[in-house]
């Protein structure tokens, strides 16, 4: 058991190294949220205007939901994301220098080495999405140390659990460029259909199908829905997002933060469950 915690720790602790030192890892992560932020959310969010005025429910005059507002947890959300999933490439490294094989020998449960790759990346990419807040002002919205401490065990909750995609995925490749393939395959679809970048109303049916089998969805409204109720928005929007089609909805019944954990939990634990189990596998 303590060579496992230890094996943990250690595969753990080699992850945070390679980031911290990988420098132009960490300012090239912030490329997507300065584009996504500056362009998209300045260009449209004019258009966009008022976002709670424009679903089945109305608010009272004079609250607004900028669409800046809305878009900045997704792009927390989708810096969470690439950041977990791009970490499963360190095993395909690992399996193409040998590095892997050393370890796979090593006295210890293959399961600790999946979790320690696991634990490692969600810790990277937790990192990598409290980064993102440098721009909050520019987004309106306002950030405060209860923010944090109430955004963060759920930020490391959404990247641990597509981190434990990523591993899984990896566990199986055999080259980065196969790994890259199926990550675009992947992950671009899995983050432009959760709702991070557009409201979740008059979706098409088939669409809105997608959405609510889409893990990334209950992330990224898990995300939403802590930042906004920082935001001193009015009780009447927060108890109705998703009445507002700022929220998600579970087929038919609104959710709560609590509500999303329960969700991403489970598919985090199974996404674990499976690379443990495929890494206890011979190759």
């Amino acid at each position: 058991m303590s060579h496992n915690l230890a094996a943990i720790y250690t595969i753990w602790k080699r992850e945070m190294l390679r980031w911290w030192r990988d420098k132009p890892r960490i300012i090239g992560s912030m490329t997507f949220p300065i584009i996504f932020l500056f362009v998209f959310g300045s260009g449209l969010s004019g258009s966009m205007g008022n976002l709670a005025g424009g679903a089945s429910m109305q608010p009272p005059p004079g609250v607004e939901v900028d669409f800046k507002q809305f878009i900045f947890p997704g792009i927390v959300g989708m810096n969470l994301f690439f950041a977990a999933i791009f970490s499963g490439i360190s095993v395909v490294f690992d399996r193409e220098f040998g590095i892997l094989k050393e370890v796979l020998v090593a006295p210890i449960n293959r399961s600790a080495i999946a979790f320690g790759k696991t634990l490692g990346g969600a810790t990277v990419a937790t990192l990598q999405g409290t980064l993102v807040f440098i721009f909050a002002p520019v987004a309106g919205i306002e950030i405060s140390l209860p923010l944090f401490l109430a955004l963060w065990p759920m930020m490391f909750l959404t990247a641990f659990a597509l981190t434990a995609m990523g591993v899984t995925i990896a566990s199986r490749m055999r080259s980065t460029e196969g790994f890259q393939v199926i990550n675009q395959f992947i992950t671009f679809p899995m983050i432009f259909l959760s709702g991070a970048f557009f409201p979740l109303t008059n979706l098409p049916s088939w669409m809105e199908f997608i959405v609510k089998i889409n893990p990334a969805s209950y992330a990224v409204d898990l995300l939403r829905r802590v930042v906004l109720s920082f935001q001193d928005l009015p009780d009447f929007i927060m108890d109705n997002l998703s009445r507002f089609g700022l929220g998600m909805e579970f087929f038919g019944q609104p959710l709560t933060v609590w509500g999303d954990v329960l969700i991403v939990l489970t598919f985090g634990l199974i996404m674990v469950g499976i690379g443990m189990y495929l890494f206890s596998l011979r190759d």
